[in-house]
């Protein structure tokens, strides 16, 4: 099966088979990609036609899975994903995943380092990841883990040179030009700049993760 490039009046897509299940959707940015999820989402939760065969949607950086059940048309599903690319724009409003403030500690053994990275004090790389939300881009390495994005482009860093064979879980950490929260303890390379006590993923809550994607993330500033 050959898939094609949707028409560019929309969110920009490329349809790629993964498969005999699910198809790949590459697109522009996270913004395309939050779009794009936020209207397959509206679609898929109507159970009409083809999409009562789909049985996940999976935003990443730059793509969107859409995985469905054995048997599924993928050939008339792609033509559905292009018409929705096609109608949805970066400017349109994510779907309402919620929001929730994050209280956070800024005690992390990467502060100094981050500061020195972007050229502002301490106290000033506190004051730009409170100052503005984040979002929920896509889910990462461990359950309850979220690529965060959006936030003050100030605070892009590069991860440490040496990963920590055990970083704590709750802690709060930059990459990139990504925000992220440890769920549990694992490694980690990324910048340590806080610490919560949050729990971001718990099976016996629906649903288990805290985060989802387009969700609206703000951090606040808390005493020890």
């Amino acid at each position: 099966m050959s898939l094609t490039s949707a028409p560019t009046a929309g969110v920009p897509t490329r349809l790629l088979p993964m498969g005999d299940t699910a198809i790949l959707v590459e697109t522009s940015n996270i913004d395309a990609v939050l779009a794009l999820s936020a209207t397959l989402g509206q679609l898929a939760a109507t159970r009409q036609g083809v999409w009562a065969d789909v049985d996940d949607i999976v935003p990443a950086a730059r793509t969107v899975l859409v995985v469905a059940r054995g048997g599924t048309d993928l050939a008339a599903l792609a033509r559905l994903i292009e018409r929705a690319g096609a109608a949805t724009t970066v400017s349109d409003s994510v779907a309402d995943a919620g929001r929730v403030e994050i209280p956070v500690r800024y005690d992390g053994p990467d502060l100094e380092d981050v500061a020195r990275h972007t050229g502002l004090t301490p106290r000033e790389v506190v004051e730009a990841h409170t100052g503005m939300p984040w979002r929920v881009g896509f889910g990462g390495f461990a359950p309850g883990f979220a690529y965060l994005v959006g936030g003050d482009s100030r605070l892009t860093v590069p991860r440490r040179p040496s990963p920590r064979t055990a970083v704590p879980a709750g802690a709060v950490a930059l990459a990139g030009d990504f925000s992220g929260i440890y769920p549990r303890e694992s490694p980690g390379g990324w910048q340590l700049i806080g610490t919560t006590d949050v729990v971001l993923w718990d099976v016996d809550r629906t649903p288990p993760a805290l985060f989802t994607p387009g969700m609206v993330v703000t951090f606040v500033e808390v005493g020890s």
